[in-house]
This record gives structure tokens, sequence and C-alpha cells, in this order.
């Protein structure tokens, strides 16, 4: 039982960690960047406030799109895929709970 959860965490880890790092951003190559100042840019009206943690949201959707993508999979995997989106739940929730925190 104890080796079950630890794989199931440990699968739940490798998810988000594959998540987060498709999510991240690439550095912008200044090379290419235009050459004009930036205070001859247009002004942009009233400048939205940015999302606290786009990370995290980011992140709850790849899970989302992943557990879409297994339940619709067309083998079981021998009941891997079953534990998979287990642990696809369980991280989702967990990630849930923490913007829940964040706002309380």
């Amino acid at each position: 039982m104890k080796t079950r959860i630890v794989s199931l965490l440990a699968l739940a880890s490798l998810i988000l960690a594959f998540a987060f790092i498709a999510a991240a951003p690439a550095a912008p190559n200044k090379a290419n960047l235009p050459a004009t100042p930036a205070a001859s840019a247009p002004a942009t009206p009233a400048a939205t406030p940015a999302e606290k943690h786009p990370e995290i949201r980011e992140a709850l959707e790849s899970l989302r799109r992943a557990k879409a993508h297994m339940e619709h999979a067309a083998h079981d995997f021998g009941g891997h895929r079953v534990e998979a989106i287990e642990a696809t739940n369980q991280a989702i929730k967990q990630l849930e709970l923490c913007l829940k925190f964040d706002k309380d």
C-alpha cells in the first residue's frame, strides 16, 4: 500500500514538473527586438492587473488536458491508466486548494 501511495505521488510530481516546464515561456531574443525605443510605442489603456499565479493556472489546464487524453485512451495499460487518472485528479485538487488558500 505504501508503495502504491509513493508511486502515485511520484507520478503526480512528474506530471506537475512537466507541466511547469512546458508552460514556462521562453526568454525573448534581444537580437530580434525592434530598434525603436519603448517610449514611441503606442500607449495602452489602463493596464490589467497581472494574474497572481499564472504558472499554477497553466499547470491546472495542462493537467485537465492530460486527464482528458487519458480518459479517452484506447488502451487500459494494465490498470496504470486508472491510477494515473486518480493521481492527476489528486494533483488538480491540490492545485485548486493552493489557489483557494491564496484567496483566503
